[in-house]
């Protein structure tokens, strides 16, 4: 939902993030305000110059996936800094990827939203260790078939006729959810593929040997009070101020934790600069009965997620301060690795690997890097 004209990563990220020119912009005006400490132990850089890394999957032989989304493409980085493409197809996004008893898996999309003219498609891609193709899982059948959150009122609730007239043509009053699909952040566990569906609003499981579909979860719709200071940072009516606008929830990763719940990182909806605060969250979803449970919430544009045995969440934070570290004892969120347009966060052992730069600046070349940074004298700061 286009709730900001000029910054809007949240409609951007469900309708199909790639709107290259919005997205590049946006990085500008976040990156050139927003002043990072140094690291405590610098990152080592395992890759530069990528375009749009927005997912990154690591292995048990020390190389990184990372999907370039914007081109299509799915990169393998060994140990060495070796570059390798596994996949492309510059007419699909490729999103995120993992790994499970050397198949790769990763998610492929067409068509999310409305600024998308290609058919709406959706699907899961595996390569085998054997160099085999297969493709299955169809995403975009389900959504059509069900509409996850067609149900779900979003919006205003009560809002005066007189107020809601006043409201900019490109901003809803109140409405359902519709027929949308973008699989975006994907983890394997056993037979099963999860995904964070971006454009359904909804988490999805599918099985790695029918190709079966179903939805495990919808996520809840996001309430955020509006005040004066934002209805006017905003251009919008101030007959707004004091009430509640339902943003769409929009989940763009998911990872099983050690407590057998699935994690998923979760964005707002509507405008994710700092207009109305940090409002992403983190959810906790039961992968057996769907219960839907929060794990934190003020997170500032949270993309990327991870847990480690001992339930600490790790968040990439897109155009907040890095990667975030968010305590399972008191919920505390700290900076663990402070970086510029942090997309996605991967742990294996006690090497925590990140994509930043995330997002081109207008006018240079991509300079999208993979780094990583050892854990140890960190988990327990």
């Amino acid at each position: 939902m286009l709730w900001m004209i000029t910054i809007d990563i949240g409609d951007s990220m469900k309708k199909k993030l790639s709107i290259l020119a919005v997205l590049a912009a946006t990085s500008v005006i976040l990156s050139s305000g927003t002043a990072v400490a140094a690291a405590p132990v610098a990152p080592k850089v395992l890759a530069k110059g990528l375009l749009t890394p927005l997912h990154v999957s690591a292995g048990y032989d020390g190389s990184v996936l990372v999907s370039e989304e914007f081109a299509g493409r799915l990169v393998r980085i060994a140990r060495n800094g070796a570059r390798s493409t596994v996949y492309e197809n510059a007419a699909w996004d490729v999103a995120g990827s993992d790994r499970q008893r050397g198949t790769i898996y990763f998610a492929v999309s067409q068509g999310a939203g409305p600024m998308d003219p290609r058919p709406l498609a959706g699907r899961i891609r595996s390569i085998g260790a054997d160099g085999k193709h297969r493709t299955f899982g169809d995403l975009a059948a389900l959504e059509k078939k069900e509409n996850a959150d067609g149900k779900t009122q979003y919006g205003f609730r009560n809002l005066p006729a007189t107020c809601a007239a006043k409201l900019p043509k490109d901003v809803p009053v109140a409405y359902k959810g519709d027929v949308d699909s973008h699989p975006y952040g994907i983890e394997v566990s056993g037979r099963t593929v999860y995904v964070a569906d971006a454009g359904a609003n909804s988490i999805v499981s599918v099985d790695v040997k029918s190709g079966s579909t179903k939805t495990v979860a919808v996520l809840p719709p996001q309430p955020h009070r509006i005040t004066a200071e934002q209805a006017a940072a905003l251009k919008m009516p101030s007959c707004i101020v004091g009430h509640t606008y339902r943003f769409e929830p929009v989940p763009t990763d998911v990872t099983v934790g050690p407590d057998g719940w699935l994690y998923v990182s979760l964005l707002p909806g509507g405008p994710e600069d700092p207009a109305l605060g940090a409002r992403g969250s983190v959810y906790k979803v039961n992968p057996h009965t769907g219960k839907v449970k929060l794990f934190a919430d003020h997170v500032m544009s949270p993309t990327g997620i991870e847990t480690d045995d001992d339930g600490n969440v790790y968040v990439a934070s897109l155009f907040g301060k890095g990667v975030l570290r968010i305590s399972d004892d008191d919920g505390k969120q700290r900076v663990l690795l402070p970086a510029k347009l942090a997309a996605d966060v991967d742990l294996r052992g006690d090497t925590l690997y990140a994509t930043v730069n995330a997002l081109p600046e207008p006018m240079k070349a991509p300079d999208g890097r993979v780094v990583s940074m050892a854990l140890t004298g960190h988990r327990d700061d």
